[in-house]
C-alpha cells in the first residue's frame, strides 16, 4: 500500500510542470510608461503636426479653416472611438466587424490587460490612430468644403470604413486571418485615408481659379515645422505599434530613421535632377513619403529593407504629386493620394517581400512563402481601396444631399477663415 502511495505521489509531482495553469497577464511598468509616451507622440502628430503641415500648404485665407477641421475631427473621432469604435474594431465578431461587448468601454476595468499594458492605454493609442487617419483626409478637401460636410463625412467614414479595416487587419478579422502584414497602418491608415481623400476631391471639383491663378503654399516654414513634428511623432506611431519596449520596438525605431533619411535624399535628388532645383518643400514631402512607406514594414523588415523602401518612396512620392496627380485630374490640395496613397501601396507590397529572412527581415509565419505573402499583401491593398472608395462616395453623397459639400464661389474667393469661422490668421 505504501509503495502504491509513493508511486502515485511521484507521478503527480512529475506531471506538475505540465499541469500548471497559465498565469494572467501582469503589468510591466516600463512597457506601460513607453506606451503612454508613444500615445502622446501620436497625438502630437495630429495636434499640431498635421494642422501645421497642411496649414502651411494652403493659402493664407484658408489656414485656420483647415486647423479647425483637424482639431474638431480629432474630438469627434475620439468620442466615436470611446462610444463604439474600439468595440467594433477590436472585439470578437465576424470577418468585417467586431461586436458590441465593449461599447462605452464596458467590461474594461483597471485590471484589464492588453499584453503587458493596461487595456485603457491600448484604447487611447489605437484611438489616436483613428483620429489621425480621418484628419489626413481633410488635406485633400481643403479650401472649398463646408465645415458641416466635413463632420458628416467623418462620422460616416469612420464608422463604416476605418473601423472595419482596423478590425480586418488588426482586430482578428478577415485579412489578419489570411496573414496580412501591416505593422503600423499602411492599409488601415495611409491607403485608407488617401483613397477617401481622392474620392472627395472628385466630388468637390477643382478650386476656383486653379490653372488660371498662381496658387502656392503660403508658409513653407510652417510646412517644415509640421513635417518635423510628424517625424518625431512617428516614432510613437511605429515603435509604439510593438506594444512593448522590446526588440521589435527597437527595430521599428531604427527603421523609421533609415527609411525617412533615404526618402528625403531620394526626393531631393530626383527633384534636383528633373526640376533643376532642390526645395525645402520637396525635402519635407520626402520626409513624409519615407514615414508613410516604412509604416507597414517597420517591425518586420531589416535595415537594408528599410533603406530600399525609403529610397523608392522618395522618388515615387515625387512622381505621385507631379505626374500621377496630373493624370488623375483631381484637385487633391495637399497631395494626400500622391504621398500617402502611392507610398502606402509601395510600402505594403515591399513588406511582403523584404520581410523575408534572406533580405534581413524577421521572416514569415510558418507555412507562408514570399509569393503567398506578396499575394496576401496585394489582396489587402485591393480590399482597402475598394472598401474605402465605396464608403467615401456614400458619405460624401449623403453630406451633399443634406448640407451640401461645397461653399459658394464668393465664399471660396474670400476665404474660408472669414466666411466659415469669422476669423483671420494674419492681420
Amino acid at each position: 500500500m505504501n509503495k502504491l502511495f509513493y508511486r502515485s505521489l511521484m507521478l503527480v509531482l512529475t506531471c506538475l510542470p505540465f499541469m500548471a495553469v497559465s498565469e494572467p497577464a501582469t503589468l510591466d511598468k516600463a512597457d506601460n510608461a513607453f506606451m503612454m509616451i508613444c500615445t502622446a507622440l501620436v497625438l502630437f502628430m495630429i495636434l499640431p503636426g498635421i494642422a501645421l503641415f497642411y496649414g502651411g500648404l494652403l493659402r493664407a485665407k484658408n489656414v485656420l479653416s483647415l486647423m479647425a477641421q483637424v482639431v474638431v475631427i480629432f474630438a469627434l473621432v475620439s468620442v466615436i472611438w470611446i462610444v463604439y469604435g474600439y468595440s467594433i474594431a477590436f472585439s470578437e465578431g465576424n470577418d468585417f466587424f467586431g461586436g458590441f461587448d465593449q461599447v462605452m468601454l464596458k467590461n474594461i476595468t483597471l485590471s484589464s490587460m492588453t499584453g503587458s499594458i493596461p487595456q485603457f492605454i491600448h484604447v487611447v493609442f489605437q484611438g489616436a490612430f483613428a483620429s489621425l487617419t480621418v484628419a489626413l483626409v481633410a488635406g485633400a478637401l481643403s479650401e472649398r468644403i463646408k465645415f458641416s460636410a466635413v463632420l458628416i463625412f467623418s462620422l460616416i467614414w469612420t464608422t463604416f470604413a476605418y473601423l472595419p479595416m482596423a478590425h480586418m487587419v488588426w482586430g482578428g478579422g478577415w485579412l489578419s486571418q489570411d496573414g496580412a502584414l501591416d505593422f503600423a497602418g499602411g492599409t488601415v491608415v495611409h491607403i485608407n485615408a488617401a483613397v477617401a481623400g481622392l474620392v472627395g476631391a472628385y466630388f468637390l471639383g477643382k478650386r476656383a481659379g486653379l490653372g488660371k491663378e498662381a496658387i502656392k503654399p503660403h508658409n513653407l516654414p510652417m510646412v517644415f515645422i509640421g513635417a518635423a513634428i510628424l517625424f518625431i511623432g512617428w516614432f510613437g506611431f511605429n515603435a509604439g505599434s510593438a506594444g512593448a519596449a522590446d526588440e521589435v520596438a527597437a527595430l521599428a525605431f531604427i527603421n523609421t530613421v533609415v527609411a525617412t533619411s533615404g526618402a528625403i535624399l531620394s526626393w531631393t535628388l530626383s527633384e534636383w535632377l528633373f526640376r533643376g532645383q532642390p526645395s525645402l518643400l520637396g525635402a519635407s514631402s520626402g520626409c513624409l513619403a519615407g514615414l508613410v512607406g516604412i509604416t507597414p514594414a517597420a517591425g518586420t523588415v531589416g535595415i537594408g529593407g528599410a533603406l530600399i523602401i525609403g529610397l523608392l518612396c522618395g522618388a515615387a512620392g515625387l512622381w505621385g504629386v507631379v505626374v500621377l496627380k496630373r493624370w488623375l485630374k483631381a484637385d487633391d490640395v495637399c497631395d494626400v493620394f500622391g504621398v500617402h496613397g502611392v507610398c502606402g501601396i509601395i510600402g505594403c507590397l515591399l513588406t511582403g517581400i523584404l520581410t523575408a529572412s534572406v533580405f534581413g527581415g524577421t521572416g514569415y509565419a510558418e507555412g507562408m512563402t514570399m509569393a503567398k505573402q506578396a499575394g496576401v499583401q496585394a489582396l489587402s491593398i485591393v480590399i482597402c481601396i475598394v472598401w474605402t472608395a465605396i464608403v467615401a462616395a456614400c458619405a460624401f453623397k449623403f453630406a451633399d444631399m443634406t448640407v451640401g459639400l461645397r461653399v459658394s464661389i464668393e465664399q471660396e474667393r474670400e476665404g474660408l477663415d472669414v466666411t466659415s469661422h469669422g476669423e483671420s490668421a494674419y492681420n
